[in-house]
């Protein structure tokens, strides 16, 4: 029933955008039986099924070498779809008003001609003697009509062939900038956050605060050592890494993250899981990143000088029984102690602040990754990105490092945000 709900119509949607892709690129700008006519056809069928083999490929145990093969084009192909579908209906608008000034244009040329109207001859009687030679009539050959100029092509498939263009074109802009803006790998960022209960002596107190990483098929080693080099240049006290490290299992992945091993702090690095760790066997990764020597908090909090840190499973950990428990993340602190709070995702706040936390620091939204899911992260999110203040709690919000689904970031470029702590009373 979920699945006729939920999956169908989604489904209709895509091959439904497909056939309108097909339609404004191939039918509309090609002829029938052409080779450009095949060519895209083929396209149309090819590309929506690596999408769909892309996206299914990690949960349907599809060796990760072939994973990584239908990857890149796979993903890279959905971005397009997006950008390739905007940049055409605001072509509609285009070809609509282009259409009427060329028919304008027709009607202004037609204006209708004077006619003239030649009178028929007069007959006459038939002369009493045969004619003449010299007054037979003679005899013109046939008028051959004028040959036609050679026709131009028509308006519609040369407006047809122009919107085509500029919209691709403009997609392939957009995901050529974001996708380079992803594989630059983040910038640092710093915001300062002042804590009523941090004590002077904790005062400039500074967490790196990353989230979002998404080793993947895409994103590997490399992806990881430039965070991990982009943090470690910040010179942190403390490393918080707030969910969605990865998307797939240890085996697959456990190269991509071994340059986590040379996170450098004062205090340690700490780990709570996202939701994708719970797609990818949670339990595996909490090991792992032990072995990396990073801390997971699960459910639980440790003293560091000045404040405390705890952390909470994420929401999809419910599944599995091991969901957020603030009792048993809170249970046995000083609550004369300031708390940060490591929750991988800002919709968990309002509970946060049912328990006094003083702040929270969270990831999960990407910012929105690509224009326009900003509006869509906006409206599912209480904090898209940045900082804002609920009650007597404040959020965080970083737009994470990485990116799920097509490596591409427009609108959300990625950051490491360094958190400086300041208390009121320095």
């Amino acid at each position: 029933m979920i699945f006729a709900l939920v999956v169908v119509p989604v489904l209709g949607l895509f091959f439904g955008v497909h056939r309108y892709l097909w339609c404004r690129l191939v039918r509309d700008t090609t002829t029938p039986g052409s080779r450009p006519r095949r060519t895209g056809t083929a396209a149309a069928y090819v590309l929506p099924l690596t999408a769909l083999a892309a996206l299914l490929a990690g949960r349907a145990g599809v060796p990760f070498p072939l994973q990584q093969v239908l990857a890149w084009p796979g993903y890279l192909w959905l971005a397009l779809v997006l950008y390739l579908t905007l940049a055409l209906l605001a072509g509609e608008a285009v070809r609509a008003v282009w259409l009427r000034a060329f028919a304008g244009r027709e009607t202004r040329r037609q204006t209708p001609a004077t006619a003239v109207t030649i009178p028929a001859p007069t007959p006459s009687p038939d002369p009493p003697h045969a004619p003449s030679p010299s007054s037979a009539p003679t005899l013109l050959p046939p008028r051959t009509p004028a040959l036609p100029p050679l026709a131009a092509p028509p308006r519609r498939l040369f407006i047809a062939r122009a919107v085509a263009v500029g919209a691709s074109l403009a997609a392939t802009a957009a995901v050529g900038y974001g996708t380079a803006t992803t594989l630059r790998g983040p910038t640092a960022k710093r915001v300062t956050i002042p804590l009523a209960k941090l004590p002077r002596a904790a005062h400039g107190f500074r967490i790196a605060v990353v989230s979002d990483i998404h080793l993947g098929p895409i994103l590997g080693r490399a992806h990881t050592r430039r965070i991990v080099e982009t943090i470690n240049r910040t010179d942190p006290d403390l490393v918080a890494i707030v969910g969605d490290l990865v998307d797939g299992s240890v085996a697959d992945l456990a190269p991509a993250a071994e340059p986590l091993r040379e996170l450098r702090s004062r205090h340690g690095a700490y780990f709570v899981a996202g939701n994708h760790e719970y797609y990818s066997g949670a339990a595996q990764w909490v090991d792992h990143v032990r072995e990396l020597g990073i801390h997971p908090l699960e459910n639980a909090h440790t003293e560091l000088p000045g404040f405390d840190l705890a952390g909470i499973n994420d929401l999809a950990g419910a599944t599995e029984h091991a969901g957020p428990d603030y009792d048993l993340a809170l249970g046995g602190r000083d609550p004369a102690r300031a708390v940060v709070l490591m929750a991988h995702q800002p919709v968990t706040i309002h509970d946060t602040v049912r328990h006094g936390v003083d702040l929270q620091l969270s990831g999960h939204t990407h910012g929105g990754q690509m224009w326009p899911f900003t509006y869509v992260a906006a409206a599912t999110n209480p904090t898209v990105a940045g900082l804002e203040r609920y009650g007597d709690t404040q959020l965080y919000v970083t737009r994470g490092a990485g990116a799920w689904g097509p490596p591409v970031r427009l609108g959300a470029p990625p950051d490491i945000t360094v958190v400086e702590l300041a208390s009121m009373r320095a």
